[in-house]
């Protein structure tokens, strides 16, 4: 218990910090606001011209793009902290290791941090203004209580996905040169098969399945979906299901690629 509060009471202090940005949030809600209606208007224009091979429901489309925005720092895995990558590359990583914590659990507990303060920022001004728009552009409200709370579980366990999978990433930067081609690589396979640039109900069927059992799938796909409505009951469960699965595994490899790195760390001039 007196570990973990270690571990508490960073996360708010980076909580606290991230509040601070207030400036940058405001930038990125007039981003999130022209790259939301942006999608909207391609897939409208699609939805217009082929209805039959429409997916999902447009108002469904609505609420997955829009959510997507308003919970961007959560789920995007090109976001990841430069200074975590530069400690690493300049050697002050050797001040943490000289604290007696866990550098994996605080990297992640920075992590919670830094996205939760970043999404807190942005979500209220894009959801209240998603909402009022006029049918079929603006949110829909889910279809009960039981799929609003299945959301915020999925949220919190896609999150915790995406922050296991960037802490990968973080961890295999100790064994490259520069973890700048590590960190593209990543990003970009992410984008796709997470449902970042094109939601995964419009891949074909048989990739669609591939993918969904795929670790990136588990992020923003699940949850958005489930507010959406285009999953729900069993299909929702095992989605879950998968998450928890995920979760175990990308923690448990994490953990053992930083104990392999934290005995193989060399700091230069010192």
């Amino acid at each position: 218990m007196e570990k973990l509060k270690k571990y508490v009471s960073f996360l708010r202090l980076r909580f606290a910090m991230g509040l601070q940005y207030r400036t940058a949030a405001f930038a990125g809600i007039a981003t999130q606001f022209a790259w939301g209606f942006m999608e909207i208007m391609v897939f409208h224009a699609f939805n217009s011209s082929a209805p039959d091979a429409f997916p999902m429901g447009f108002g469904q489309l609505a609420s997955y793009i829009w959510m997507q925005q308003a919970f961007l720092a959560l789920f995007m895995t090109w976001f990841m902290e430069n200074e975590i990558f530069d400690s690493i590359m300049d050697g002050n990583i050797c001040y943490e290791l000289c604290r007696p914590i866990d550098i994996y659990d605080l990297w992640f507990a920075r992590s919670v941090a830094t996205r939760t303060s970043r999404a807190l920022l942005r979500c209220v001004p894009i959801l209240l203004v998603a909402f009022f728009l006029p049918e079929p552009y603006g949110m829909m409200l889910p279809l009960d209580i039981t799929t609003f709370v299945c959301f915020l579980a999925a949220m919190l366990l896609a999150m915790t996905v995406t922050i296991a999978t960037c802490m990968l990433v973080y961890m295999l930067s100790f064994f490259t040169v520069s973890p700048q081609g590590l960190k593209l690589v990543f990003a970009m396979t992410a984008e796709i098969l997470q449902g970042t640039v094109i939601p995964l109900p419009f891949f074909p069927p048989r990739v669609q399945r591939i993918m969904e059992l795929l670790p990136f799938a588990s992020m923003e796909n699940v949850p958005l979906r489930i507010y959406s409505g285009h999953i729900s009951g069993g299909e929702a469960a095992k989605a879950m299901l998968l998450q928890v699965f995920w979760i175990v595994v990308l923690i448990t490899v994490g953990k053992l690629i930083c104990r392999r790195a934290m005995k193989k760390v060399t700091l230069q001039g010192g």
